[in-house]
């Protein structure tokens, strides 16, 4: 599907009158993040010529990586990335309170590729937001307490990429950040394809699967 017809999608989940949680699934380096924007900047766009607020916000599943010291203290330093090294708690519980939109404006994390860190209430969420887009790589996963997120989206959307592309972006973007290649290539066969294979294993619980570039 075309960028343009996800948007239409995601406004048409609006119709309901209720705010929308809307996840994005998938592999490392499939594309979820950039999909999630293009929906929630095509969505904003598109309630503005409707006449209404621009509020669609983006909120990733990364923020909610465990900082560094707790990854050397919980012996995962050298397995960021996968499920244990996040606060998946702290997602599930995020994730009620913007389904309860009760709040002025909730704070949430975002993630800073620079720094390979949390950072803490980057994100705001207004009351009158009308679209959440969360996404990351364990939306589906059916493993407590992982599996409380998908009851808590109103759609899951799974992206799936070419192998070979996901591959070399996901190379890309580890010497971008600071490793070398061969220890990029070491990281993605120990941490990074196993971290996938788990993604994929929620594929047939997704709403819909959209191919990426």
């Amino acid at each position: 599907m075309r960028t343009e017809e996800l948007v239409d999608r995601a406004v048409s989940l609006l119709e309901r009158g209720d705010r929308v949680l809307l996840g994005v699934a998938g592999a490392p380096a499939a594309g979820k993040t950039t999909l999630a924007r293009a929906v929630a900047d095509g969505v904003d766009a598109a309630l503005r010529e409707a006449g209404g607020p621009p509020v669609a916000v983006q909120v990733p599943m990364d923020g909610f990586h465990l900082a560094d010291v707790q990854l050397e203290r919980l012996g995962l330093a050298d397995r960021k990335g996968v499920p244990a090294s996040f606060d998946a708690g702290g997602y599930v519980a995020l994730l009620r309170r913007l389904r309860a939109a009760d709040e002025d404006v909730v704070y949430a994390p975002s993630f800073e590729r620079d720094l390979e860190q949390a950072l803490a209430g980057a994100v705001a969420v207004p009351r009158e937001a009308r679209l959440v887009v969360t996404e990351g790589n364990y939306l589906l996963l059916d493993e407590a307490p992982w599996d409380a997120v998908r009851g808590l989206l109103d759609e899951v959307w799974f992206v799936e990429a070419d192998e070979d592309r996901r591959s070399a972006r996901l190379l890309a973007r580890h010497v971008e950040f600071g490793k070398t290649p061969e220890r990029a290539r070491a990281w993605m066969a120990a941490v990074d394809e196993p971290d996938a294979a788990l993604a994929a294993r929620g594929r047939g619980l997704a709403d819909l699967v959209v191919t990426a570039g």
